[in-house]
């Protein structure tokens, strides 16, 4: 009569038993599905992270490679670089993307090799910089070509600076600077295979402010390349901190009262077709600028 009673009340624990285990299982199986996708996005997460780190390292490996420059040290510099950035790449292939502190070594990395990279661009555009003010030719006389070009834009605001500060009244002017080519008959000529030497004329204005006593006019002849005509002849002297070359020179004797005067530029080989500029100066300031022709 007793196992007839508590067959039921056995059967119903029985029964709340599996259903509470049904009720664990369904929740852990909620549970894992829930994990699992979260799992998996965050794995995609990472993929992507690897994927858009691995373009910036192709497109830095590009932009090495679109690097060049005529310094050797340089080059062997920028081959160092660039082999670092493609030794980066294939650790970033060999490497999981659930690997977190990689992914975080490897955009340090990149962030210093990118910063190497600017370094580069910075020396490579001085260089050239330098390359383009040095380069004409190995030559002597395109390298003072060069630095003639520059000395003569310093030159001129020089001496722009010194005329503001010299009072006007003290300083000798010019007038009517003219220039030709004479052939050997001294007879003018524009034709450049005739030319034998280049006369120039000016007169020293009067200024009874002026000093008296000698006065040396100085040319400074430019051909039509921007080179410095010179002779055996030519000399140099100093305006303000300055010291220029200078064509051609004459002294006379200024007395305040206006001096016509002549200055020759001889034995010159070569005279070339083109534009010269004749520049006139005393060692204190600019007189004047002309120039001449030649077919």
């Amino acid at each position: 009569m007793e196992n007839t009673e508590n067959k039921p009340t056995l059967e119903a624990k029985a029964k709340k038993v599996m259903y509470a285990l049904i009720g664990v299982v369904v929740v852990l199986a909620i549970v894992l599905t829930y994990t699992l996708i979260q799992n998996n996005s965050i794995v995609n997460s990472l993929e992507g992270e690897k994927a858009e780190l691995t373009i910036q390292l192709l497109d830095l490996q590009q932009e090495y490679d679109g690097l060049s420059s005529d310094n050797a040290a340089l080059n062997a510099q920028l081959d160092t670089s660039r082999a670092e950035v493609a030794a980066l790449i294939e650790r970033l292939k060999k490497t999981e993307a659930t690997n977190r502190s990689k992914m975080r070594q490897y955009e340090k990395e990149l962030g210093t090799l990118r910063s190497i990279m600017r370094n580069y661009i910075v020396q490579i555009d001085s260089l050239n910089t330098l390359n383009h003010k040095l380069t004409a030719d190995a030559a002597a006389a395109r390298k003072e070509a060069a630095e003639a070009r520059r000395a003569n834009k310093e030159l001129s605001r020089k001496v722009d600076n010194l005329s503001d500060r010299v009072a006007a009244g003290s300083i000798i002017k010019a007038r009517g600077l003219h220039a030709e080519a004479v052939n050997k008959s001294d007879k003018p000529t524009k034709r450049s295979s005739r030319v034998k030497r280049l006369v120039t004329t000016l007169s020293l204005v009067e200024n009874e402010l002026a000093p008296r006593g000698p006065v040396r006019v100085y040319l400074r002849i430019k051909d039509p390349q921007g080179l410095v005509l010179t002779n055996a002849s030519s000399t140099s002297f100093q305006l303000g901190e300055d010291m220029i070359i200078a064509s051609a020179s004459r002294e006379v004797d200024y007395e305040g009262k206006e001096v016509e005067m002549t200055i020759y530029l001889n034995d010159i080989s070569v005279f070339s077709k083109g534009t010269y500029t004749i520049e006139a100066f005393t060692e204190k300031a600019a007189l004047g600028e002309t120039t001449l022709t030649l077919k």
